[in-house]
């Protein structure tokens, strides 16, 4: 059976989790401070309403 292709990138990222067994775990955590949350719909609603608009070139004065 002829071998397959296997690109750089991946022959690294097998060696780097071949290297590191925790990485796929700590890769879970970190995913979980940063985005895996529940949005909670009243504060973002009360967060959008708390908006202050801007003017269109904040640059200039008055």
């Amino acid at each position: 059976m002829p071998q397959l292709y296997e690109s750089e990138h991946t022959k690294f990222m097998r060696e780097l989790f071949e290297k590191n067994p925790r990485l796929p775990q700590a890769q879970k955590e970190a995913r979980a401070i940063w985005w895996d949350k529940k949005l909670d719909l009243d504060e973002r609603k009360r967060f959008k309403e708390a908006g202050v608009p801007q003017k269109a070139y904040v640059y200039f004065g008055k």
